[in-house]
Formats: C-alpha cells, sequence, structure tokens
C-alpha cells in the first residue's frame, strides 16, 4: 500500500488541500501535451516526411507510454516522499520537452515523447491518491470537479492551444512554448510542496511489468496498422492476437501474484461491480473522444483547407466550455448523485457524434462548432461523477490500485481510439480510391464511417449509465 494512506490528514469541508491545487496545475501542464500534437499533424506530415498512420503516433505512442508506466508508479510512489515524487515526474517530462523541441528526425521526436509520457504518468496516480486520501467523502465530488480540469480539460483543449501556437511557425514551437511553463509550475510546486505520508520500501514484478508493456503495445500497433493495406494483412493479425495472448498472460499472472504476493494491478477491483461500470463508462467515453479529436483537424484542414489556427478557434469553445463546466458538475454530483448527471451526459455525447457522421464539404461551420461543444459539455457531464461515483466505490486499501487500473485504461481506451478510427478512415478511404473515386470524396466518406463506428460505440455508454447507482458505498 503505498505511504499516502497511511498518514490520512483531511482537508476541511469546502476547501481544497494545497497540495492538491499544486498537484492539478502540474497535471494539467503535462496531460496537455497528450493531444497538443494532433493539430500538428498535417504539418508533421510535410515536415518530416511520414504518413498518416506514421504520424498518429506522435499521440498513440505517448498515450500507450503512460498506459505501460503507470501499473508502476504505485511501487515506485510507495518508495518515494511526495515530493520526491513530484520533482522526479516534472524532471522527466521537462527532459523529454526538451529532446522533442530539438529532434532531428521522427524518430528522436518519437523518442521525446516516450519520455514526456514517462514524467506525465507518474502525476495522475499521485494525484488521484492524493486527493482520495485527504479530501473528505462529502467533499470529493467538487474537487474532482477541479481535477476534472486536468484529466479531461487538457487533452480537449490541446488541439485548440496547438493552434494557436503552430500560426507562429514550427510544431517545434509546441514544445517550446511548454517548457518555460512547466519549468515554473515545477519551480514553484517544489517550494510549496508537502508530503503525504513515508516512504516504504517495496517490491515489483518486473514480469508483470514487461508483459504489459508488450501487450497492450502490441494490440494498439497491430490496430494501427490495419489501414496500411491488404499487404501486411497476415503479420497485422498476428501481431493483434499477439497482443492480447500476451494481456491474457499478464491477467493469469495478475491472479497468481494476488494470492501469493503483491501483484501490479490487483484485479480484485473489478470486483466492485460501481468501480467495474465507472471504468467501462470512462474507457468508451475516452476512446470516443479521443477518436473524435484525431478525426476534426483531419476533416478541418486537409478537406475544408482550415489553418491550424483556425481549426483551433473553432475547437476552443468545446474546450473552455468542458473546462468551466467541471466545478459545476463536481457540485451537482454532490448534491444529487451520479444519474442525473451522466445519463444526459450519454446521451448527448452519442447525439453529436451522429451529427458528425454528416460531414460534408458544405457543413457550415457554426454546426460543427454546436456539435463539438455539444460533445465536450457532454463529456463533462460525464467524467467528473465516473471518477468519483468509481473510486469512491473502493476501500481506502484499493486506492492506489484502482487509480492505476483507472489511468491504465484510460491511456489503453484513448490510443485505441486513435488507432480505430485512423484505421477505419484509412481502410475506407484506400478502398474507395481503388475503385476510381477521388481522393476527397473517399477521404470524407472514410471519416463518415469512422464516425459511425464511434458513435456506435458511445451508445453503449448509455445502457452503462442506466446501471450506475447515483451513490456509492465502499461495498458496491
Amino acid at each position: 500500500m503505498p505511504a499516502a494512506i497511511q498518514d490520512r490528514p483531511t482537508a476541511q469541508a469546502g476547501r481544497t488541500p494545497l497540495v492538491v491545487r499544486l498537484l492539478v496545475l502540474a497535471t494539467f501542464v503535462v496531460i496537455l501535451n497528450e493531444t497538443l500534437m494532433i493539430n500538428a499533424i498535417p504539418r508533421l506530415m510535410e515536415s518530416m516526411h511520414v504518413t498518416e498512420q506514421a504520424a498518429q503516433w506522435v499521440s498513440t505512442a505517448f498515450m500507450l507510454t503512460m498506459a505501460a508506466v503507470i501499473p508502476i508508479t504505485g511501487w515506485f510512489l510507495q518508495r518515494v516522499t511526495t515530493r520526491q515524487g513530484y520533482a522526479i515526474a516534472m524532471g522527466v517530462f521537462l527532459a523529454g520537452t526538451a529532446l522533442s523541441a530539438a529532434a532531428p528526425s521522427f524518430a528522436v521526436l518519437l523518442l521525446g515523447r516516450i519520455v514526456q509520457a514517462g514524467g506525465t504518468a507518474v502525476m495522475m496516480p499521485l494525484l488521484m491518491t492524493t486527493l482520495m486520501t485527504v479530501v473528505p467523502e462529502q467533499d470529493r465530488g467538487r474537487v474532482m470537479g477541479n481535477v476534472t480540469l486536468a484529466i479531461s480539460v487538457a487533452p480537449a483543449l490541446g488541439p485548440a492551444v496547438s493552434g494557436l501556437i503552430l500560426q507562429l511557425g514550427s510544431w517545434r514551437l509546441l514544445f517550446v512554448a511548454v517548457l518555460p511553463i512547466a519549468g515554473v509550475v515545477t519551480y514553484f510546486g517544489l517550494r510549496q510542496m508537502t508530503n503525504i505520508g513515508e516512504p516504504q520500501v517495496s517490491s515489483i514484478d518486473w514480469f508483470s511489468a514487461a508483459v504489459a508493456t508488450l501487450g497492450f503495445g502490441g494490440l494498439v500497433y497491430g490496430l494501427s496498422l490495419f489501414g496500411e493495406g491488404d499487404a501486411q494483412l497476415g503479420p497485422t493479425i498476428g501481431i493483434v492476437i499477439a497482443g492480447v495472448a500476451t494481456i491474457a498472460v499478464f491477467v493469469f499472472r495478475q491472479l497468481k501474484l494476488q494470492r501469493t504476493g503483491a501483484p501490479l494491478m490487483d484485479l480484485r477491483t473489478l470486483g466492485y461491480r460501481t468501480y467495474a461500470l465507472a471504468l467501462i463508462l470512462m474507457c468508451v467515453a475516452f476512446l470516443a473522444m479521443m477518436g473524435s479529436m484525431i478525426l476534426l483537424p483531419l476533416y478541418l484542414q486537409n478537406l475544408r483547407g482550415l489553418t491550424p489556427l483556425q481549426t483551433g478557434l473553432l475547437l476552443m469553445p468545446g474546450g473552455l466550455a468542458m473546462g468551466l463546466l467541471g466545478p459545476t458538475v463536481g457540485r451537482l454530483y454532490d448534491r444529487f448523485g451520479s444519474r442525473p448527471l451522466v445519463l444526459p451526459g450519454s446521451i448527448g455525447m452519442v447525439l453529436a457524434l451522429a451529427g458528425f457522421t454528416q460531414v460534408s464539404m458544405s457543413m457550415p461551420y457554426w454546426q460543427i462548432l454546436g456539435l463539438h461543444t455539444l460533445l465536450m459539455l457532454s463529456l463533462a457531464a460525464t467524467f467528473t461523477p465516473i471518477f468519483t461515483l468509481g473510486m469512491g466505490a473502493l476501500p481506502p486499501n484499493m486506492y492506489p490500485y484502482g487509480s492505476s487500473i483507472l489511468g491504465t485504461f484510460q491511456q489503453v481506451a484513448a490510443a485505441f481510439g486513435t488507432a480505430l478510427v485512423v484505421t477505419v478512415m484509412s481502410a475506407r478511404t484506400s478502398g474507395l480510391v481503388a475503385d476510381g473515386v477521388t481522393a476527397v470524396s473517399a477521404q470524407l466518406s472514410g471519416m463518415k464511417l469512422a464516425f459511425l463506428v464511434a458513435t456506435l460505440l458511445a451508445a453503449a455508454t448509455i445502457v452503462v449509465a442506466a446501471l450506475l447507482p447515483s451513490r456509492t458505498s465502499a461495498k458496491s
């Protein structure tokens, strides 16, 4: 059990502890980079001479690295103080940002993104576990609403922020702009940060860490190859099957370690029904969000001819609306529970994605803006309640495992969503071009099909939302 759980100082009701505020600010800065490159993909394809499938790995590799590293953070955070964990995470993130800014090739850029993600991965469970430890139960919805700014709004704002920066010059400016901001946040954070609990000596099962990395990475990598043509179909299917098999080995290993030692992921958390339902809903919601966020910049820039700045300005209102609504949703959750928020949020998400299946070369920009804002508001109404409800369903000794699994699955779902929509779009586009359809019409049809797939998956969230309780306890 992480050290934070041993010493349980609690905050006064109605107040957010300083340590949580500092962690939220740092987490916002580092997670913003998860989607910062999405708007730069068309420019990156031109600058680095890479394909669309290769370019999207600047986002997918980031998410996959987080999925691989987050399970290890439970062990890591046991061995360090809160200040040490914060300093190491931000230091690694700064190093990755500097490497990305100076990258001479696409391979080095990917390496820099992987290093960035390694630092980011530590911040999420550190924030979540600390929050559950120091914030009273009756106040968690409000505080979690603020946390939503970091874990949900930051990725949503990434394309908008990058669009503004890209107007000034090269994609390298995205990293150059982040460096001083992250440096200032790190400096002032270390000056004010306090430790929660004491470090412990603990062990880690490196075999579990290795198979988790190979399994999840292989699965999403294989999925991303489906759009590259029939010639690679056999090896691609083999990679996907190998990834699934490796994940199965990981699961069996965790089940064994639960009986004989310390698992990397304690799968007994999935035995808590409310937590399991919240996890499913979160995964599908993130899949839909990331899928739409990779498609919209491609549609607006490649087909409609907008600049990165215009794309960013068009998508910014939705991200800002999501951020502004987050704290309000938290307060509403504390008062009314989850169901009055999550069910309408799920319905709104499906309606917005269904609207995007009708994209065309003449769709009014106000309609795109409206659909995107509806999607972001629906996600805001969904994320805060399911994070709070899911974690609140676990007993305190399960918080570290719960936050680790939640963070890992969130990243895998986001990476899977990115790979899925690009694969569907590319496969449909390639097939139509081979049949003699013009490139523009083929790509538009591919995007419509990709949005349709995202809509059908999002429809499952309505069913899951209806099964969620409004309130929970550690026994649910």
